[in-house]
């Protein structure tokens, strides 16, 4: 990722691989003048993976939007590695468990992200899902796949293992 630093704001390149919290994974497909209200200023098009949509974001707002770079190969492993030592959300009421798995999804790491997939899976294989459970949790494997899916060196077989992994770690944990 050709990404700098310029002035307290993260610069990138067109072609790099993004994660945008709430969107899911993209890549930058240009950065382009426009004039909105009034004002010309550069955005970032970045065509996002679901949806197949494309997103504008004005670069100087670039740094506050939470925008990441596509995690690696070694950040995925790890966070597999961390699965089992993860706190239950279960016990908590469906409104609690809610707001909490929104703030992790919307703090766009990958790590949140893998925790809530996992977190529900659990309670999946349990049947205590509700149906604001369900839908969060399709849309938090929809955002993890995207992510997966731009990772360097994660072919289909590794995401296969990477997702056996996360149903794996429920059973031995239970």
């Amino acid at each position: 990722m050709n990404m700098r630093k310029h002035g307290g704001d993260t610069l990138y390149q067109v072609g790099d691989h993004i994660f945008y919290p709430m969107h899911g994974a993209g890549k930058i497909k240009a950065i382009e003048e426009k004039e909105i209200a009034g004002e010309t200023q550069p955005y970032y098009i970045i065509e996002m993976l679901i949806g197949k949509m494309n997103v504008m974001i004005p670069k100087k707002k670039i740094s506050k939007s939470n925008i990441r770079p596509v995690s690696d190969l070694d950040a995925v492993k790890e966070i597999i590695k961390s699965l089992e030592s993860q706190e239950s959300v279960k016990d908590l009421t469906w409104k609690k468990r809610y707001n909490a798995n929104m703030e992790k999804i919307k703090s766009g790491k990958l790590q949140a992200c893998v925790e809530v997939v996992y977190g529900l899976l659990r309670m999946q294989r349990e049947n205590k899902l509700n149906t604001s459970d369900k839908r969060m949790l399709e849309r938090a494997k929809d955002f993890l796949m995207s992510e997966l899916k731009l990772i360097d060196g994660m072919n289909k077989n590794k995401k296969k293992k990477f997702l056996s992994k996360l149903t794996e770690n429920y059973t031995a944990i239970s």
